[in-house]
C-alpha cells in the first residue's frame, strides 16, 4: 500500500475546495473568515514588516498585578492582555528576569507582545539571586497560575504557551522547554547557563546572542546552545550586531521583530509570519549573524 503525506496548505486547499463544491463555502464570506476557517489560531490582521517593527500592534492592551503573597512557585508579577475578547482566546508567554534584576527589567516585553496579539505575564522570581533551573520552574509555575487560577485565565489557550527570558531567565527558558515538552516556543535572550547542551529540547527555539555580550559571550552560551539543539527542530540563532548582554533590557526592534514572528509562527501557527523568519534574515546593521532551518515544519 503506497502512503501519502501532504502538507498543511495542501490539505487546506482540498478542504476549501470541497465545501466550495458542496455549496458550504460561498463567494460571500466576510474578508479574513478563510483564514479563521483555515487557522482558528491566527490573531490580528496580515503582518508586515511595518506590523512586526512597530512599537505597538493592532490591540490594545489591559494589565493588572499579580503579589507575591497570592501565588506559590514564583515572586508574582505583570499579566498584559488584549483588552478585547472579540477574537475569543490567546496564546500565552511567561517572561523570565535575569540574575539580580526584577521584572521591571523585562517590562518593555509585556505590552509590546500583547498588542500583537498575546497574553503575557513578566515575572518576578522567588529571589533575584535563583539560578537557571530554579527560574524554569518558576516559569512553569507561572504558566500554570495564569491558566488556572489568575483573573484573565479565561482569555488564555492553555494549550499553546511558551516561554522567554534574560540572562539566567534565558537559561531558564532552556531549562521549562526541557521539562515540559508541550510548550510550543522559546526564546532565549543573551541566556547564561553552565549547562550549554540541549538535545533533548522539543520546543522550537530561537535563541538571541549578542555580539558584545562579555557576560554570557556567545561562544560560551549562545552559539553552543544553539548547537547543541536537535537537527530536526525548529531553531534559530539571531546574533544581535552592536549589542551588549544588557541590550535585552530596554526596547529593542530587533528582539520584538523576530519574537514576535517566532512566537505568531509557533504559538499560533500563524504561517502568515513565516515570511519574517525563512529564508533567513542577512546580516544589518542590527543583525551579526542569522543561523536556521528553513522552511519550519512544526
Amino acid at each position: 500500500m503506497q502512503s501519502h503525506v501532504f502538507s498543511r496548505p495542501v490539505v487546506r486547499a482540498f478542504l476549501a475546495a470541497a465545501l466550495t463544491a458542496a455549496g458550504l463555502l460561498g463567494t460571500g464570506m466576510a474578508p479574513g473568515a478563510q483564514a479563521a476557517a483555515d487557522n482558528p489560531y491566527e490573531r490580528g490582521p496580515a503582518p508586515s514588516v511595518s506590523s512586526i517593527e512597530a512599537s505597538r500592534g493592532s490591540y490594545a492592551v489591559s494589565q493588572t498585578s499579580v503579589s507575591s503573597l497570592g501565588v506559590s512557585g514564583f515572586g508574582g508579577g505583570t499579566i498584559y492582555y488584549p483588552t478585547s475578547t472579540a477574537d475569543g482566546t490567546f496564546g500565552a508567554v511567561a517572561i523570565a528576569p535575569g540574575f539580580t534584576a526584577y521584572q521591571s527589567s523585562i517590562a518593555w516585553l509585556g505590552p509590546r507582545l500583547a498588542s500583537q496579539g498575546f497574553v503575557v505575564f513578566t515575572i518576578d522570581t522567588n529571589t533575584t539571586l535563583d539560578q537557571p533551573d530554579s527560574r524554569g520552574r518558576q516559569l512553569l509555575a507561572a504558566l500554570d497560575y495564569l491558566t488556572k487560577s489568575s483573573s484573565v485565565r479565561g482569555r488564555v489557550d492553555a494549550s499553546r504557551l511558551g516561554v522567554m527570558g534574560h540572562s539566567m531567565g534565558g537559561g531558564g527558558t532552556l531549562e521549562a522547554a526541557k521539562s515540559r515538552t508541550s510548550l510550543k516556543a522559546a526564546i532565549p535572550l543573551t541566556g547564561w547557563n553552565t549547562d550549554t547542551t540541549w538535545p533533548e529540547l522539543k520546543t522550537p527555539t530561537l535563541i538571541v546572542g549578542a555580539d558584545g555580550d562579555t557576560v554570557a559571550p556567545v561562544a560560551t552560551h549562545s552559539e553552543p546552545f544553539y548547537q547543541s539543539l536537535p537537527s530536526t527542530l525548529d531553531k534559530a540563532y539571531l546574533e544581535l550586531n552592536g549589542a551588549t548582554h544588557f541590550t535585552p533590557n530596554s526596547s529593542n526592534t530587533t528582539i520584538a521583530k523576530y519574537s514576535i514572528s517566532w512566537l505568531k509562527r509557533f504559538i499560533d501557527d500563524d504561517t502568515r509570519y513565516e515570511q519574517f523568519l525563512c529564508p533567513l534574515p542577512r546580516p544589518s546593521l542590527t543583525i551579526e549573524e542569522y543561523r536556521g532551518n528553513c522552511p519550519h515544519t512544526s
